[in-house]
């Protein structure tokens, strides 16, 4: 088993190796986010204020929801303080750009920076990790969607991902509010209800034909973007009891354009090395990763990546495993056996290997 080190290990080993102009903001990220605006504004005005044929609102709806995405992308760096330093602004901006997706940049600090940074794949500290299976045992409602059929779990997973941003934010407000400073939690409230009533009340303008192309259907395509990179960060990857970049995060590959469009948010492991740095420079952080590590280094293609999650349950077992509880199946994870273009399980008895009831294994497993 390989040793495990901190983010700040590796990022003392790269530091001296990157250029200085690395560590300062660099604001002119802002001018993909102006554009996306005026992308945004202008597909809203022509929605709202032209009788258009259906399929020519579909494209622009799908012109929007890439923009809600590029949006949130740009937001997330924006509000690890490597586009401005300036707290005021920099909140200002990332309100903005997050706003479509309906995420403030106070509740986004504390439940992404300052807590899923600080314990990537902590199966009690990271809200953001998918649960064991002594968790998932615990969960009626897990029971039964492990009942399903891997391929209907998939499918649902998948469908699922054009609602999950937007749900998970909600389900982390409630989690986190409650910790706010009581002189902040207005604010936090401000930031989640103004732009839902922003939307709705766009809805009452529109008319609700209108606002499905304008808002509704482009959120959907917009969540379903920014989760088919956030469903690939960690979900292949085990958790640790060390927070591991290496260990416990992806990186995914994509066209230039489409980096260029994301602001390389496909470098994931080289963000969780250097979330100060602007992902500008993480192609240089990636030649020095896979020059000093490069048998750590985990990435692949998105669709490689996306397949491999479709193929694959999302319970852990023993912590560098994933499990199909009902069929019995254990999967390897990336850095312990698992191979995304050989997908193999191996097959345990449940019943006498876990502490798993007996009502929940399938008559088929307990053979």
């Amino acid at each position: 088993m390989k040793e495990l080190h901190t983010f700040g290990w590796y990022a003392a080993r790269i530091s001296p190796h990157l250029p200085k102009e690395a560590f300062k903001p660099v604001p002119s990220r802002l001018f993909g986010g102006l554009a996306y605006l005026i992308v945004i504004i202008s597909g809203f005005l022509t929605i709202g204020l032209l009788d258009l044929n259906p399929w020519i609102s579909l494209l622009i709806s799908f012109v929007l929801g890439v923009s809600f995405a590029g949006m949130g992308l740009l937001g997330h760096e924006i509000l690890h303080g490597t586009v401005v330093r300036k707290p005021w602004l920099r909140d200002l901006c990332g309100a903005i750009a997050f706003f479509p997706l309906t995420t403030g940049p106070k509740l986004w600090r504390k439940w992404h920076n300052m807590t899923h940074h600080i314990h990537t794949q902590d199966d009690e500290k990271d809200p953001d990790s998918w649960p064991t299976l002594e968790k998932m045992l615990q969960s009626r409602f897990l029971r039964w969607v492990y009942r399903l059929p891997l391929f209907l779990r998939s499918f649902a997973e998948f469908s699922f991902l054009t609602i999950e941003f937007t749900l998970h934010s909600t389900r982390m407000f409630v989690h986190f509010i409650k910790q706010f400073k009581p002189e902040a939690k207005s604010s936090v409230w401000l930031q989640l209800l103004l732009p839902w009533t922003t939307w709705i009340t766009l809805l009452f303008i529109m008319g609700p034909g209108k606002w499905f192309f304008a808002f509704l259907l482009p959120l959907l395509i917009g969540n379903f973007i920014v989760m088919a990179y956030i469903s690939t960060n960690h979900r292949l990857n085990p958790l640790v009891p060390v927070n591991d970049p290496l260990a416990n995060s992806l990186s995914v590959t994509v066209p230039k354009w489409v980096d260029v469009l994301h602001f390389n948010f496909s470098y994931h492991t080289e963000h969780h090395l250097f979330p100060g740095v602007s992902s500008k420079y993480y192609p240089l952080v990636k030649e020095q990763i896979k020059r000093m590590w490069p048998e750590r280094y985990h990435e692949m293609p998105m669709g490689q990546a996306l397949k491999a999650l479709w193929k694959t349950p999302r319970i852990y077992y023993k912590e560098k495993e994933l499990i199909d509880p009902h069929a019995g199946h254990v999967y390897g994870s990336l850095g312990h056996g698992f191979d995304p273009t050989n997908i193999r399980y191996r097959k345990i008895n449940l019943k006498k290997d876990t502490p798993i009831s007996p009502r929940f294994v399938s008559k088929q497993t307990q053979r």
